[in-house]
């Protein structure tokens, strides 16, 4: 199962409540965090989820209500004791951006690995989620991004026995290896194994007017965390100007990607109460919450 938590949801300015992006990822011991505003590290602190497992950040952009938090964060993951390398993800400038925020944290006991792209879309693996960044439309190059970790094929102990494959060789067939018997036949992973499971998956796509991507990005998804940066109409223009996007046109992309749930983040400095504009959203798509600091979801594998 995915724990996810919003660590801030504020966009541009950071108000008394209300810490400016990022997102905690958690997988079995192992995570990562997208985008790194300036009050990241006090978060994470707050949360108690911790920093030494911490693996990469995954920035969407490089504005500062985006990164301004990556130096005191880099610090914090230093004292919490990490040697391993620490990856980071972005657009094209990723180094220049990087290196300049380091000028103040340049000593680290842990190398950190950058990792630049400029595809419109590109894949990678971390933490044993599958990947794929894809562009947006903001007034700086801007990525949003697809999660997906992969369900195993479930294993039919019935048919291993059947074929007289001893348990101890099970594992092997489970993780999708063959395996060869006493007598020198092959027993295909595939006899043993059932369909193709869909995995779990969400998409993190803020700061951005509304592109056709985005709900492809996101069909069939458990979860869609999206910016609600403007409430509603009277702030369209300013949408427009800014590349940003309101409620209702958030929630109309989480209803053409069919996902089950929309989390808005990203709200304006000139909201005070994201929620009071919740039905802007939920007359479009009804599964829709405005997220606040430090809001905890999961999402699992049917059943749990």
């Amino acid at each position: 199962m995915l724990d996810l938590c919003t660590l801030g949801t504020g966009g541009a300015l950071p108000l008394p409540d209300r810490g400016l992006s990022s997102l905690y990822v958690r997988l079995q011991g192992r995570a990562l965090l997208i985008d790194c505003g300036e009050n990241t590290q006090t978060a994470i602190r707050r949360i108690g989820w911790g920093f030494r497992h911490i693996e990469g950040l995954l920035l969407t952009h490089y504005h500062a209500d985006h990164c301004g938090g990556l130096p005191g964060f880099l610090l914090s993951l230093a004292k919490s004791g990490r040697k391993e390398p620490f990856h980071i993800y972005g657009c094209t400038g990723l180094k220049h951006v990087v290196d300049g925020l380091r000028v103040v944290a340049p000593q680290l006991p842990y190398p950190v690995e950058l990792h630049e792209f400029h595809e419109d879309l590109y894949e990678f693996d971390i933490i044993g989620l599958q990947v794929t960044a894809f562009r947006l439309n903001h007034s700086v190059p801007c990525y949003g991004y697809r999660f997906v970790l992969p369900r195993p094929r479930a294993f039919d102990p019935q048919k291993a026995r059947e074929l007289g494959v001893p348990q101890n060789q099970w594992g092997l067939l489970q993780q999708g290896d063959d395996v060869v018997q006493a007598d020198g036949s092959i027993i295909k992973a595939q006899q043993v194994l059932g369909p193709e499971r869909p995995g779990l998956s969400f998409v993190y796509a803020t700061d951005t007017r509304p592109v056709d991507i985005i709900p492809v990005m996101g069909e069939n998804t458990d979860m869609m965390f999206l910016e609600g940066m403007y409430g509603n109409d009277e702030k369209l223009h300013q949408a427009h100007t800014n590349r940003h996007m309101l409620f209702r046109e958030a929630a109309d992309l989480a209803k053409r990607a069919n996902t089950r749930q929309l989390v808005l983040t990203h709200f304006s400095n000139c909201i005070d109460v994201p929620a009071e504009y919740l039905p802007e959203a939920t007359a479009i798509f009804p599964n829709t919450v405005a997220a606040e600091d430090l809001m905890t979801f999961r999402i699992a594998w049917p059943g749990r």
